[in-house]
């Protein structure tokens, strides 16, 4: 039974580099489709004739979150890189270190989970709500009918924002089965330190 927990703790600490790494990654994303959307529109000096359109800016209304979001996204990763230097992927028997870097993990990376929904369900709906896309549409099909060299891109897909649920739907999954690894690694420590003090020997 302990090879069977030794291959899954090492798959289950793998996977939280994985998420760990797919959420930064998400965080350097995140603000694309606004950036070639909408960044050239808030101003544009070529064209000073030219109106902004309504609730572009939420470009910068984004830019504070985004640079915490990053921030958090690598300290993740760091909590992930702990499990590996306390040996939890390949460890035998647990120790405090081992709780510690386990619990770390998963508290934190479920706080940035709830933390950063709150924030991008949010920011969808001002995307939603603020921005005139009728005016924003006009716009750029303006341009594109004049030639003039405009740099932005006519954009109302929510992707960035939507796929949020299934980069922490990842995180929180991978969040369970390190809590699941851990209280199956505490019931066969339990039980070989049963079988010892019986004078058994132990299960490979």
């Amino acid at each position: 039974m302990y090879k069977k927990q030794l291959t899954w703790q090492r798959i289950v600490c793998l996977a939280a580099v994985a998420v760990s790494a797919l959420v930064f990654i998400y965080a350097l994303g995140i603000m694309t489709d606004l950036y070639d959307g909408l960044y050239y529109l808030i101003k544009d000096e070529r064209y000073p004739e030219m109106d902004m359109i309504q609730g572009a800016r939420i470009y910068y209304d984004m830019q504070p979150f985004n640079k915490q979001f990053s921030s958090f996204s690598i300290y993740m990763l760091l909590l992930s890189g702990l499990l590996f230097i306390t040996n939890t992927h390949n460890r035998r028997k647990y120790y405090i270190g081992n709780a510690v870097s386990t619990g770390l993990f998963v508290v934190g990376s479920v706080s940035l989970s709830i933390w950063a929904h709150s924030q991008i369900s949010a920011f969808k709906h001002q995307f939603l709500t603020t921005i005139d896309f009728a005016a924003y549409k006009k716009l750029i099909d303006d341009a594109i009918a004049q030639q003039k060299p405009l740099a932005a891109k006519y954009i109302d897909s929510t992707f960035w924002f939507d796929a949020h649920y299934v980069v922490f739907g990842l995180v929180l999954l991978v969040c369970v089965f390190l809590i699941c690894n851990f209280l199956w690694k505490m019931q066969l420590m339990k039980k070989e330190a049963e079988l010892i003090a019986q004078g058994k020997d132990v299960e490979a």
